[in-house]
């Protein structure tokens, strides 16, 4: 399956998601910002990045923004629980810089895996 690139400041959430992930078949690598993050995609470009919205020192925006200018291919979903916004604040933004799919927190197993499947399909 697919070699996933999962950005989280929440461990528990990390933890969480991979799990769902692997059920799906997925290889999964954590980052525990949007920083750590980049430097991983650019040392093994991942398939998919699934990023949170709020982290510290890189949030999600920033990520996508980064990883857009320098990868343009790199396909981006982005997952808010929300924050100093609404969730669906967050989500509108990522998907007009370029995140392929977007998630609402808390999610299922099924969503998840939908949404990978779906970015995944769109190569």
């Amino acid at each position: 399956m697919a070699h996933i690139l999962l950005i989280d400041d929440d461990p528990w959430v990390r933890n969480i998601f991979t799990q769902m992930l692997a059920k799906g078949g997925h290889t999964v690598v954590q980052a525990e910002n949007g920083k750590q993050g980049i430097d991983l995609y650019r040392e093994n470009q991942a398939d998919l990045v699934i990023t949170d919205m709020v982290m510290p020192l890189k949030d999600g925006l920033e990520t996508i923004m980064d990883l857009k200018n320098e990868f343009p291919q790199a396909r981006v979903i982005a997952v808010s629980g929300g924050g100093a916004i609404e969730p669906e604040r967050y989500l509108s933004l990522a998907e007009n810089i370029g995140a392929s799919n977007t998630l609402k927190k808390p999610l299922t197993t099924a969503e998840l895996l939908a949404a990978v499947d779906k970015a995944l399909a769109h190569q």
